[in-house]
């Protein structure tokens, strides 16, 4: 896809998800909108997928750390043909295939079990290290919340990643400044995060997280750099693109009305 068809692409999401969440009425849409561009960019321009094959050997994985952001990941799998869109109305329903927190074992394309956040970085090291084992040309991609680093498992994952230099490992931080209890500086910040990578021995790319152009290239570096892993900072907005969820932390996780649908559907289909 070219940089624009890319960006309308994550508005589409988005929308999906603003529509996904109301019929369900319950899910987190504030944490989706803060990493539309990224899921964009990797499920139609980056990672190496078979929609035919979800199970292929040589794809590369990607892991959502943050799992409560899983409907934007359900709606890129969607729309790369993994299953109908239909399947988006089922949202965490008991009897659906896509549940609050992804599980590979109910819904094709997701490669790992998300619950507890933190786990995400540990689960992608262990995937890296055993295809560079494998001598697989596959990469692990993962995404993790700046809230969710407050985790120390995550800090050990980032050691181990750094020692068994996994050049095939890269982590995007979605650096939108808020977690479910507030903002990050005000409850347990890590700031500057990029120096705390630094420091692990990773290599730091700093991107505006809603510049598809941007992420293109910080990809690119990444896969350039065969024996170290990458951190890519995305300095992003929650609840982007939708004027009454930007940073507007009460919509980490809320239902929009059916006049909020229609109020979030017309501002994303004139990006569209």
């Amino acid at each position: 896809m070219t940089i624009q068809e890319l960006e309308r692409m994550a508005n589409r999401l988005r929308l999906d998800v603003v529509e996904a969440v109301h019929d369900a009425g319950d899910g987190h849409p504030g944490p989706c909108m803060s990493i539309a561009e990224a899921v964009a960019v990797l499920y139609f321009d980056e990672l190496r997928l078979r929609p035919e094959e979800p199970r292929w050997q040589d794809r590369d994985r990607f892991i959502l750390s943050k799992g409560h952001a899983c409907p934007i990941v359900y709606a890129a799998l969607a729309r790369r043909g993994y299953f109908s869109l239909e399947h988006l109305k089922g949202l965490r329903s008991l009897e659906g295939m896509l549940q609050g927190h992804p599980d590979m074992h109910k819904t094709p394309g997701i490669d790992y079990v998300s619950g507890s956040l933190g786990n995400g970085v540990a689960i992608g090291a262990g995937m890296a290290k055993g295809l560079a084992m494998e001598g697989s040309q596959a990469r692990v991609y993962v995404i993790v919340g700046d809230g969710e680093m407050e985790e120390g498992i995550i800090w050990e994952a980032a050691m181990a990643a750094a020692h068994h230099k996994l050049g095939n490992l890269t982590v995007l931080g979605d650096l939108n400044g808020c977690q479910s209890g507030g903002h990050v500086d005000q409850l347990s910040s890590l700031n500057p995060v990029q120096d705390k990578w630094r420091a692990f021995h990773w290599q730091v790319i700093e991107v505006d997280g809603h510049n598809v152009g941007e992420l293109k290239a910080a990809l690119d570096q990444a896969r350039s750099i065969p024996d170290r892993p990458t951190f890519i900072a995305m300095r992003t907005v929650k609840g982007k693109n939708i004027s009454y969820m930007e940073n507007n932390n009460a919509w980490h996780k809320r239902t929009p009305t059916q006049e909020e649908v229609l109020i979030a559907r017309r501002e994303l289909e004139a990006l569209l």
